[in-house]
């Protein structure tokens, strides 16, 4: 059989044209040159299709933890599908490597969260949670408790109520099921925080999430589900104890809350969950992806309760969701793999200090004339860029701030992701204390150019 996939650049170029990208600018794409071409990669490297080696300073897309090329989770995925291709978690159905990864993530998890449901992205991880949720609700004869929380400034995911779950302006021009979604004040202090303190702004956001249980009624609401730290919405990271306050609301009025942790989970911020060993809570529902297999395989996992799997698994119904690829073995294979590598490498103690270095090399940028804000914790941070320091007066869409920055650092053998005003930064989890340093680098040279051009 004879498979062509080292296609040249230009084959590559004809043929993506048949290719629906994600969260892109298709219009834009018919253009040849806005396409960079990625044809190899290992360590905390990539290659374009041109031989340039370039720093994945996005890890893919916050995912390849524990780096590219690791042989020890492609073999594992290369053995089980050789030993078993496929079977589904059906029914009666199970296989070792579901099993066996579910009890391994059930043994990582805080707490009293110990069944775990898996599917393919964690745009459906989150869905899922709230499915159950429902389900969960009707069981206990609350039919009317379905509404969720969210926040301004949240991303979870690009499924129809995922979508909903998602700040609005993710959504502009889509429909979603937002009838299901109330959206509570957003977390940023630095851009919301004006003439508070930031104990008395984080006040105003619990009073915030009081006052809208009120007004909806705690009968009416399933959940509120957050991000520890606000990813795509733009890197935001809420007050000191805001977690952990708003997790004890929730208890009060008998809300679950559900840690979309599909960023923040395995190694990203220095622990395999950020929820309690970085927030201090346990929350009712977690929700992964990305680092969980480290991008080499498409794998989520939604973690539930004790006292959620007690009621759903009770006698007289049908636990009606499934998806084919539920548990798919070769992707609970590399899961498997890639934790075994983190835990043996010590990579989330190793974030700790690495992760740290990268967060102070990244906030030493904030004194150019045209760095607003340098947020985040440790290997996700972002740089949010403004006209005017001392207003915040933000970029125009037309100055296309963040696009001119990360060609700008593309050039200099840096990918990193533009978010409007903003460019993110969330490489692999086994930067050097060099790459590190070249990263700070080739940042500010970027940022002395763009802001000489303005």
């Amino acid at each position: 059989m004879n498979i062509k996939t080292n296609l040249t650049t230009d084959e590559v170029l004809t043929a993506d044209t048949h290719l629906i990208q994600s969260f892109a600018d298709l219009d834009l794409l018919k253009q040849n040159d806005a396409r960079t071409v990625i044809v190899s990669a290992e360590g905390a490297m990539v290659r374009d299709s041109e031989g340039n080696e370039l720093i994945d300073g996005i890890g893919g897309l916050w995912c390849v933890n524990v780096g590219h090329g690791r042989k020890e989770i492609i073999d594992a995925i290369t053995d089980q599908l050789t030993q078993l291709d496929f079977y589904s978690t059906f029914y009666n159905f199970t296989h070792p490597a579901a099993a066996a990864l579910a009890e391994k993530i059930a043994a990582l998890a805080p707490g009293h969260l110990n069944s775990v449901y898996f599917s393919n992205s964690g745009s459906v991880a989150n869905d899922s949670a709230v499915r159950i949720l429902h389900h969960y609700n009707n069981r206990l004869g609350r039919p009317k408790k379905k509404k969720i929380l969210s926040r301004i400034g949240a991303y979870h995911g690009s499924t129809h109520l995922a979508m909903a779950m998602t700040t609005p302006g993710y959504s502009e021009g889509w429909d979603t099921a937002d009838s299901l979604v109330h959206h509570l004040k957003s977390p940023h202090y630095w851009r919301e925080g004006d003439g508070m303190s930031e104990a008395e702004f984080c006040d105003t956001l619990i009073d915030d999430l009081k006052q809208t249980v009120e007004r909806l009624g705690a009968e009416n609401i399933a959940a509120f589900i957050a991000e520890p730290i606000q990813g795509a919405g733009g890197v935001v990271t809420a007050p000191d104890g805001y977690h952990a306050r708003m997790a004890a609301v929730c208890a009060d009025y008998d809300i679950k809350y559900i840690a979309d942790e599909v960023v923040t989970a395995f190694g990203r911020l220095g622990h395999f969950f950020a929820s309690q060993d970085v927030f201090g809570h346990t929350p009712d529902i977690i929700t992964t992806a990305k680092g969980l297999t480290s991008g080499y395989q498409p794998l989520s996992a939604t973690i539930v309760s004790d006292d959620i799997h007690e009621v759903i698994s009770r006698p007289g119904g049908m636990f009606l969701h499934g998806m084919t690829y539920s548990g798919h073995p070769a992707a609970a294979a590399a899961g498997l793999a890639n934790i075994a590598l983190l835990e043996q490498e010590k990579i989330p103690e190793h974030v700790r200090t690495t992760g740290k270095l990268f967060e102070k090399t990244l906030k030493g940028l904030g004194d150019n004339e045209i760095v607003g804000e340098v947020r985040g914790s440790h290997f996700m941070m972002g740089l949010e860029f403004v006209k005017d320091k001392s207003s915040k007066l933000a970029f125009t869409p037309e100055d296309a701030i963040g696009l001119k920055l990360a060609r700008a650092t593309q050039k200099r053998g840096l990918i990193a992701r533009p978010l409007g005003n903003i460019l993110i930064l969330s490489p692999t989890l086994i930067m050097s204390e060099a790459q590190i340093e070249k990263i700070g680098d080739i940042l500010q040279e970027s940022i002395e150019e763009v802001a000489a051009s303005l």
